[in-house]
């Protein structure tokens, strides 16, 4: 059994979450939202839920499914003093975890690459959801252009590779936008929209210095995050909203 309150410490090398990834949320927002439809939304992992705090934003009441007990401790906090205290958080694993009701919206955002058995997960799901709900999954993206440039300098062996360092962060598969619509397919959804967030040439920790020395912007951003509509393949993460 995996020690999931383990996989989210930092180690000496690299982090769990750096802050680009907060920013980097906000982007996922802004290219999805205009698919949301209904009330009741269902998200699956939640880290430290700032996603969750989005999510609450736009949904009158969100569920939340959350393997380790640290981080359902963590989220409870930080939602306290949100506008919205419509949510419950369940300390359960997804492939156990029995939800009584059915959602207008699923969120699996940068999860899937950390389970053992995406199929069987993804199957489980559709069981939560309502007939005219979509699913939303979004995973860091293997061809991203840093990815990329990465496996050039022969810092990872191949695009799809999980490193030492995303094993012990609790990563289990790299997916590319190709292999996550097939993800989706084997499990039986049908693909509604997919594509690319943000376009990314740097490494997150080297977002978070060209952040803090003010090389870079939100402004910046902004434009990775149009160009990102055009090369879908090249962005931090990829995503398919499916039914």
């Amino acid at each position: 059994m995996r020690d999931l309150n383990s996989e989210f410490q930092d180690t000496d090398d690299r982090k769990y979450a750096y802050e680009f990834d907060y920013i980097h949320r906000h982007f996922m927002m802004k290219g999805l939202e205009h698919l949301f439809t209904g009330s009741d939304a269902l998200e699956m992992g939640c880290y430290h839920g700032e996603f969750s705090k989005l999510l609450l934003d736009r949904f009158a009441h969100l569920t939340i499914v959350e393997g380790a007990s640290d981080l359902v401790a963590i989220t409870e906090e930080n939602l306290s003093s949100h506008s919205n205290q419509n949510f419950a958080i369940h300390n359960a694993y997804f492939e156990d975890v029995e939800l009584s009701k059915q959602y207008d919206a699923i969120f699996l955002v940068h999860t899937l690459e950390h389970l053992d058995h995406p199929t069987v997960v993804l199957q489980r799901m559709q069981s939560w959801l309502k007939p005219t709900g979509k699913i939303f999954i979004v995973v860091p993206n293997a061809n991203a252009a840093s990815r990329q440039i990465a496996v050039a300098m022969n810092l990872i062996e191949h695009n799809q590779s999980v490193t030492e360092g995303e094993y012990k962060h609790g990563h289990r598969k790299t997916y590319a936008l190709d292999t996550l619509v097939d993800e989706v397919r084997a499990a039986g959804l049908t693909p509604l929209a997919q594509g690319g967030i943000l376009f990314k040439g740097l490494a997150n920790f080297q977002m978070d210095r060209a952040l803090e020395s003010g090389i870079i912007d939100l402004a910046y951003l902004e434009g990775c995050y149009h160009l990102g509509h055009r090369y879908p393949d090249l962005c931090a993460s990829v995503y398919v909203v499916c039914q």
